[in-house]
């Protein structure tokens, strides 16, 4: 990185920006009243009116956050807070990728024009108001960059003076739109949007890059110190918006990929986004990088270089599995090779998509112990064991969309001016999109399926009473160590490419997405069966001790991974057993998830190796595939003396996170993963 860039970095790090911050709460007054749309607007423009333009030294992108009031539209006078309805997390607008490039490319003027125009089309009294509101709100905007215009010409910031007409006027260079999306995803984060995607920024950002380098006005070394720069920014005001925990807010950007006609859109700004990450190593933005049978392994090592400083990406996606795993729910082929992810790893659609890709989990070893506890003795042989576990499947997965039905979100009328229809239909993207699916994440199918192979050996061969087997889970096999031993070492365990355990991981999942596959949401959308667990692996201690050996404290596995008690033979062994199920299926997503020991990615031999093995997973049919390089001694010391590891980064489970501010529930779990070498 260039000095500037590094002392910027320093800044940003250091939390000196925090300085310019205030607790300030603006009038609710002027949004506590009216429809929700229109307090949406009076929200946002009274948030931006509280912003005080602030100049970082080194900074090329504005703006900086400098309030930390995130107050509510509602009232206690509301019906939703008097008869609070069913909502997702926490009721705004999350986990969905707007299309920056529109906006970006045409300026705020241009859509304030289209959506004019809509409204004079418009008949219905209700969508000439929402036009008025959507009007508004990009007058707001470009006020706001107008303001902080000013303030750069009287502070002599002339770079960023020049660039900030972008977002009224559209974006003339490189660094204009590197500009125009800052303010945009800043925006959106204030207007109370959160899990704000970055999306697929390689190609909507690649025509300003290639023609500024056409032209000669910029060199490929300028364009990374303004990624750098950019990167930076990311982590500026990320600790106002966090989800779970810090690090979870979900500015995932996805690179690469294939077109419609299957051709590589890797380029040259794809490689230098992954060197910009490489150069900032911060846990902003989560680098994901679309790849098939046919990427070169000379990216794949690149990549492998930033999965060696531990960061925790780049997350691969595979597009010979989640195009047409997309395109078998309905998607039309446009937009499934337009894919991206959400803020950890479902696949959704930039500007089209009003999906919840994180509705709800279905745990598969609470479905077994379900089955053991109530129909394993009355089972009369194995294959009866099976289709109860099945039916529990299908009986909990009809339940959904009833569960999940009339879920209320507040209105984001910024979000509806950068999604693709919205400006044209005159309606809320909250009202629904083009796509309105809903996720469900399908947790610990390695746990069950190792249940169901303990099940198999020992029950129905004769070694113990299906009484026996609850009695030692009731006593989490307290005084049953000996039956315990045999589960660990010497029964069957997904992970070790032994189809004994496999083929009830590749049962479970089948079965999942088919009690999925005739449902429908109320907006219209279905139920999408996927491998991800997000925070609910933590939960597994609400299922109690299980058939593999687990004991009721035990942590399920994180995502798409073998049990954490599970002796394994190695990486490619785990790779074998998890893309044995056709993952086209389970295409919410949810990657395997590997941990290298950080000793076998030290030298160029190791970082070829890991690439191979990134390789060996797409070759095999997985859909995603994460890294994670630790070192077992390091977090442990890293728990006891915090003060010396500030910056050590982990990935959590779709995110990458500083260690030290996990709780120790996440710290933990890390931990307990096994630590593979190459």
């Amino acid at each position: 990185m260039t000095e500037q860039n590094k002392a910027y970095k320093e800044f940003i790090l250091s939390r000196k920006h925090h300085a310019f911050r205030t607790d300030a709460m603006p009038d609710k007054s002027l949004f506590t009243t009216g429809k929700y749309h229109v307090r949406m607007k009076n929200r946002l423009r009274a948030l931006l009116d509280m912003q005080t333009p602030v100049f970082i030294p080194g900074e090329m992108f504005v703006p900086t956050r400098t309030t930390t009031a995130d107050p509510d539209i509602l009232t206690e006078n509301d019906p939703e807070i008097k008869a609070p309805p069913k909502q997702h997390e926490r009721g705004w607008l999350s986990n969905i990728c707007p299309s920056y490039s529109n906006v970006i490319e045409k300026g705020l003027f241009d859509i304030i024009s289209t959506i004019r125009h809509s409204a004079q089309e418009a008949v219905d009294p209700e969508k000439k108001e929402y036009a008025a509101t959507l009007i508004e709100t990009a007058e707001a905007i470009i006020a706001f960059a107008d303001r902080y215009k000013k303030a750069a010409l009287e502070a002599g910031e002339k770079s960023i003076y020049k660039s900030l007409d972008a977002v009224a006027y559209g974006a003339r260079s490189f660094r204009e739109a590197l500009q125009a999306f800052r303010i945009l995803h800043f925006c959106l984060w204030l207007e109370g949007d959160y899990h704000v995607t970055v999306g697929r920024f390689d190609q909507y950002m690649y025509p300003y890059y290639k023609r500024d380098i056409e032209k000669g006005v910029l060199t490929r070394d300028k364009a990374l110190e303004m990624l750098e720069n950019l990167f930076i920014t990311f982590n500026k005001d990320s600790d106002l918006y966090i989800g779970v925990q810090q690090g979870d807010n979900g500015q995932s950007m996805m690179l690469g990929g294939t077109d419609i006609a299957g051709n590589d859109e890797y380029n040259e700004l794809s490689e230098l986004c992954l060197q910009a990450s490489l150069n900032v190593q911060m846990i902003d933005p989560k680098i994901n990088l679309r790849v098939n049978k046919n990427t070169p392994i000379e990216r794949l090592i690149f990549a492998s270089h930033l999965t060696a400083t531990g960061m925790g990406f780049p997350q691969y996606s595979n597009d010979d599995v989640v195009i047409p795993g997309l395109e078998a729910l309905g998607y039309d082929k446009y937009d499934a090779v337009n894919y991206t992810v959400a803020a950890c790893w479902e696949f959704i659609i930039p500007g089209c998509g009003m999906e919840i890709p994180n509705v709800g989990w279905l745990s598969f070893p609470d479905c077994v112990n379900t089955v053991i506890r109530r129909d394993l003795d009355r089972c009369e042989d194995f294959a009866s064991f099976l289709i109860c576990v099945d039916n529990e499947i299908n009986d909990r997965c009809k339940a959904y969309p009833d569960k999940y039905s009339g879920l209320f979100c507040r209105p984001a009328p910024l979000m509806s001016i950068l999604m693709d229809d919205c400006i044209y239909s005159l309606s809320d993207v909250t009202n629904g999109a083009k796509y309105n699916n809903f996720g469900i994440h399908g947790v610990g199918v390695a746990t069950a399926a190792d249940s169901i192979a303990a099940v198999e050996a020992l029950v129905f061969n004769g070694f113990l009473t299906p009484k026996e087997l609850i009695d030692a889970l009731d006593k989490d096999f307290e005084g049953y160590e000996a039956l315990r031993n045999k589960i660990l070492n010497t029964l069957p365990h997904m992970g070790n490419n032994d189809d004994r355990a496999d083929c009830f991981g590749i049962m479970l999942l089948d079965s999942f997405a088919r009690a999925l596959a005739p449902l429908k949401n109320d907006r219209g959308g279905r139920f999408r069966a996927g491998t991800g667990t997000a925070l609910f692996y933590a939960a597994g201690r609400e299922t109690g001790a299980t058939a593999d050996g687990r004991r009721k404290d035990d942590y399920l596995p994180a995502n798409f991974t073998p049990s954490l008690n599970v002796r394994l033979n190695g990486p490619l062994s785990v790779i074998a057993s998890f893309t044995k199920p056709d993952l086209t299926k389970t295409i919410n997503g949810g990657p395997l998830t590997l941990e290298l020991a950080s000793s076998s990615v030290r030298d160029e031999e190791g970082i070829v190796k890991t690439a191979y093995l990134v390789k060996k997973f797409i070759d095999l049919g997985g859909h995603q595939i994460q890294l994670n390089v630790v070192s077992r001694e390091k977090l442990m010391d890293a728990q006891k003396n915090p003060e010396k590891y500030k910056n050590l980064v982990v990935r959590v489970w779709g995110w990458s996170g500083y260690f030290t501010e996990l709780d120790k529930i996440y710290q933990d779990q890390i931990l307990a993963r096994t630590e593979h070498t190459v």
